[in-house]
């Protein structure tokens, strides 16, 4: 667990967790999601757009996609860890650890950003809940191309 999670809870830890429950939460580690970057990806193929790559892990906050040349970095925000204004929200069970949790998601991601756009590199953030509406998604891939051309 973060330090600065640790911080937020009392005394540092959970109480009431059982081990096992312990041990598997501890086990878990998140790669990418992949319905959601599927998604975007799917979009940018079909509108043409190249010249990407994925999880670029030289950058702050490792990108999930990036293009080279243009210098530009799209994150794929999921709406419940990323904390989405319109549709995140906090789970009722173990709020202070998910709201802890969220809050420090926000922090970092904002952090990597501003990070980015010190190296010049632009940045692009999707909405996990903008992909499910075809015109959302629309918007956003113009956006892209756009900038792209410039």
């Amino acid at each position: 667990m973060e330090k600065r999670l640790r911080k937020k809870l009392k005394g540092g830890k959970f109480k009431d967790v059982p081990v096992v429950r312990s041990k598997t939460m501890a086990a878990i580690r998140g790669k990418n999601n992949r319905t959601t970057e599927l998604c975007f990806r799917m979009a940018i193929v079909r509108s043409g757009i190249k010249g990407w790559v994925t999880n670029f892990k030289d950058l702050p906050g490792k990108p999930d996609f990036f293009f080279r040349k243009k210098g530009i970095a799209v994150f794929i925000d999921g709406c419940f860890w990323h904390g989405c204004p319109k549709c995140g929200h906090y789970p009722k069970t173990r709020s202070s650890f998910w709201k802890a949790k969220i809050l420090r998601n926000k922090e970092r991601d904002k952090s990597n950003r501003r990070k980015l756009r010190r190296k010049g590199i632009k940045v692009v953030s999707v909405w996990e809940h903008s992909l499910k509406d075809p015109k959302q998604l629309n918007l956003k891939i113009n956006m892209l191309k756009t900038l792209l051309k410039t």
